[in-house]
Formats: structure tokens, sequence, C-alpha cells
């Protein structure tokens, strides 16, 4: 197996200060924390939550959870090409076995790791030990090293503790885009005090907050940090978009020459110019967006 540190991370991220009228007329200041440029491949929190599962498997197959469009598929698909690790991804559909693959699961086919798909009864499930056990002897990967959906289990939080270290000292608000809220767990873990972080789920539901909680106890064995979610910015729930969140998108692409993720990072900087608009943020406040992902 390569060893990560091969791989060269470019660690910590860089920060980015951006001048964007829509924050600086309410005395505000917005920086990007550049988690994007981590790795070409393993990008932002992926890099973050993978790297110390990668280091647990210590060379067993790493089998992992996800939607016919998930990254988090992708980018352990990647890993494993990178770092010659056996790879299984279990994806959420059983129908899509028999369709040609989407360009998403073609790569991570391309990329070496097996598919097996399973039906959405059962993907609901894929927590419960008993049918664990059962997708995994009927995916003959029993001995496997399991990497939960997302990727957000304890080593991840405390991975992405480092984000929130990295961040001290140079922000006074955080702004992530959450999925299954692990990299939110972690950052608000490592930020230190006075500092908060603010979390724009990209999935609708209102559960998050207690899965955040979970993953803390789990992680440092109690509540860690500052954070809050606002749960307005989904768009319609994960993987969708609408004119408007691509109206914006395009918008600050031209304005900053960044381009711009859709499902996650516009969701995200939406929603602090929105707040920025509802006073949200005190003049000389400090802003920083995660910016974890690229097209």
């Amino acid at each position: 197996m390569t060893s990560l540190a091969s791989l060269r991370p470019r660690l910590p991220s860089p920060l980015q200060e951006i001048e964007d009228d829509r924050f600086t007329r309410y005395g505000v200041r917005l920086v990007l924390k550049r988690d994007d440029l981590i790795h070409p491949e393993l990008i932002g929190n992926k890099w973050r939550k993978l790297a110390p599962n990668l280091t647990a498997a210590a060379g067993r197959t790493v089998v992992t959870f996800g939607g016919a469009y998930s990254n988090h598929l992708r980018a352990t698909a990647a890993a494993g090409r990178l770092l010659g690790l056996s790879t299984l991804g279990v994806v959420r559909g059983q129908e899509l076995a028999d369709r040609p693959l989407n360009e998403s699961l073609a790569r991570c086919a391309a990329d070496g790791m097996r598919l097996h798909f399973i039906d959405r009864s059962t993907y609901r499930r894929k927590t419960e030990p008993k049918t664990l056990a059962a997708v995994l002897r009927a995916a003959h990967a029993e001995d496997a090293y399991v990497v939960p959906e997302g990727g957000s289990n304890a080593l991840a939080v405390r991975g992405c503790r480092a984000l929130g270290e990295e961040l001290r000292g140079h922000t006074d608000v955080v702004g992530i885009a959450c999925g299954t809220g692990g990299t939110l767990a972690g950052l608000a873990a490592g930020l230190g005090p006075g500092r908060r972080v603010l979390g724009v789920p990209v999935l609708k539901g209102g559960f998050l907050s207690g899965d955040i909680q979970a993953l803390q106890h789990r992680a440092f064995g109690g509540p860690r940090g500052s954070w809050r979610l606002d749960e307005r910015f989904h768009f319609g729930g994960y993987a969708r978009t609408t004119p408007e969140l691509d109206d914006f998108a395009d918008d600050f692409e031209s304005r900053h020459g960044l381009p711009v993720e859709r499902l996650y990072v516009a969701k995200l900087l939406y929603g602090l110019v929105a707040q920025a608009q509802e006073g949200l943020f005190v003049p000389g406040t400090t802003v920083a967006a995660v910016i974890t992902g690229r097209p």
C-alpha cells in the first residue's frame, strides 16, 4: 500500500480573501478556506475524513456506501487507486444494477471500485448489525473495513478537527455546507473559544442536529464548540438545484473567477449572502466559507 504522505496533500489549505460588495457593504470580510486545493482527487473534507480511516483499514478492503451520484464513493474509489487499496461501494438502488452506469459510478468502476447494488429498503437499514453483516456476506466482504455513508464516523470527525485548528485566529464565523455532519462536528471542536460555526444542510429533513451531537459524543465524549444550522438553503434537497441557485453560482463565478460546485458550495455561499443581507453578522465580522469541493 502506498502511504498517504506520498500523495503530498496541501495542508494547511490556503485562505483566499475576496472582495464582494454583498458583504463589504455591511462591514463583513469574506475569506474562502480552499479545502478544494488539498489534493486534486481527494478534495476537501474527503481527504480529512478518509485519511484516518484509510490508515485504520491497514490494507484491508474498504467498504463504504452511497447513492448513484455520491461524491464520497468517488473519493473512496480514487483513494483506492492511488493507494493500491481494494474498495467496494454499496450503492443505493437495486434497479441500477440493470442500467448503464452513470458518469459518477463509471468513474468509481474505472478507479477499480467493485460496485454492489442493494434495494432501498435494505439500504435504509444498513447500519443495523444484522443487515450490515448480510450485505457484507452477499458482497463477499466479511473481513472488510467499513466506512459509513459520507465517511462520517469518530475517526473522520477527529480528522476534521484540524480544519478548525487551521482557522484559529483567522475568522469569527465559519460557514460550511453539511451532508452527514461529520465535518462540522470536527471543525467546531477544533475552532476554539469565541468562534462559531454556521452549518448549511444540503438535505431537507431537520434531523442533522441530533446526528452532529451523536458524532461529537462518539469522537470526543460530549459536545464541543459553538455551532448552529440554518435549514433554509437546501433548494429542495440533496443533488437538487434551481434556476435561482444556478444563476447565483454563475454570478459568483463571474465576479471572482472561482468555479462553484453546485450541490454543496453554491448553497453555502447563497446562504452566507442571505445572512449578510439579513444583518446576522455584526460589522467587523470575518466570515470564512469552507470550499469543500469543485465542479
